[in-house]
């Protein structure tokens, strides 16, 4: 019975994890390919990248995540960084099912807790793309603007506090603000 269990769970946890498909990152600061160059070895290096392709003249890279991986934005973040650059805007793709969101609402995806902003109450089914709004994920500008549509202490810090509900933990504090 305990092995049953063990079985299911890991079912779960890698259907869960499959939920992300791609990535679009845009990094600032490159002046020539071989900054391009630089933030793309860094990004292969991460255990969930699997193809990645490059826009020299916009300065993005577009990440497929590999199958069964669990997927964390701060390490592709950390990889632009390491690399001497930093990111300018990350829209992520994943695939939802029926899920319902809205303004200052808080989910679970992925293995990651998300926390929604500026957005129309909505039913989210299929692949659907959201954008990173956190701190050193957008320019500040950006950020202040978002940071501004909610009350919510855990905007400013990027970890769950009181004010977030407790069925988007993943067990992890980490909670990352996004809109659509």
């Amino acid at each position: 019975m305990k092995k049953l269990f063990v079985i299911i769970a890991s079912l779960l946890v890698i259907q869960a994890q499959a939920q992300y498909k791609q990535a679009k990152l845009q990094a600032s600061g490159l002046t020539c390919s071989m900054c391009s160059n630089a933030i793309y070895k860094s990004l292969k290096k991460l255990p969930f990248a699997g193809k990645i392709s490059t826009n020299i003249k916009e300065s993005t890279f577009t990440i497929d995540f590999k199958d069964g991986h669990n997927v964390s934005f701060d390490a592709m973040k950390k990889a632009v960084e390491d690399a001497g650059f930093s990111v300018s805007n990350l829209n992520v793709t994943a695939k939802f099912d029926n899920v319902n969101v809205s303004h200052d609402a808080h989910i679970a995806l992925g293995g990651q807790s998300l926390h929604f902003l500026n957005i129309k109450n909505q039913i989210l089914t299929g692949d659907k793309t959201f954008q990173v709004v956190d701190k050193k994920f957008v320019n500040d500008k950006v950020y202040k603007k978002y940071a501004a549509a909610t009350k919510m202490e855990c905007v400013k810090t990027g970890v769950m506090q009181s004010c977030c509900t407790k069925n988007a933990s993943t067990g992890s504090n980490r909670i990352y603000h996004v809109t659509i």
